[in-house]
């Protein structure tokens, strides 16, 4: 991720992040609906899930935290470029504006 390269590993990342988020969600659905069943192997059960999602539940919020922070980076590189770089952004802006137009006004 040098020079706030990003690559597809972002998408992967949200896009587990959700799936885990969903899976919680889930499992406490399950949870709650299984409260009122009896017996040892459902509360040794039940019990189990619930370790396990409180630790997911943790890990989710480091994936969170971690990718703020990730992003913050990247957006404080980006301010940081463009101040010392004025011009070339705007060279570069205006280059892609030109292609955008040729390729729109082509249709």
């Amino acid at each position: 991720m040098a020079n706030g390269e990003s690559t597809g590993s972002d998408f992967d990342t949200e896009k587990l992040m959700a799936d885990l988020a969903v899976v919680v969600a889930d499992a406490e659905e399950l949870l709650r609906a299984t409260a009122d069943q009896a017996g040892e192997k459902a509360t040794a059960a039940r019990e189990k899930i619930h370790a396990s999602l409180v630790e997911a539940k943790q890990r989710l919020s480091e994936a969170e935290r971690a990718m703020r922070d990730k992003t913050d980076q990247l957006t404080k590189a980006t301010c940081e470029y463009v101040e010392e770089h004025p011009w070339q952004v705007a060279g570069i802006a205006a280059g892609v504006g030109l292609l955008v137009g040729l390729l729109v006004g082509r249709r």
